[in-house]
């Protein structure tokens, strides 16, 4: 899934799937899935590319809720794959 760039403020408020930069330089990002919230990419290397595009490894782990499985996967140059 191509994914969608968004800096921000101090809201954060990404759909699925975006990504962005608060104004403090914190990098977040929501995985393409339904019913998962936006994270911090603090545990993670993110590098920003030329063309504003950002690639984070290792590999995104979001944990499941209320029985929801986990979502792991990567985003590599603005691109989500899921593992």
């Amino acid at each position: 899934m191509q994914s969608t760039r968004h800096d921000f403020g101090k809201v954060v408020n990404l759909e699925i799937g975006e990504y962005g930069k608060d104004d403090s330089g914190v990098w977040w990002a929501r995985v393409p899935a339904l019913g998962y919230p936006t994270g911090m990419l603090t545990d993670h290397q993110v590098t920003e590319h030329d063309d504003g595009t950002i690639t984070v490894s290792p590999s995104i782990l979001m944990e499941g809720h209320k029985g929801k499985p986990a979502w792991h996967g990567y985003l590599e140059r603005g691109v989500w794959r899921e593992v």
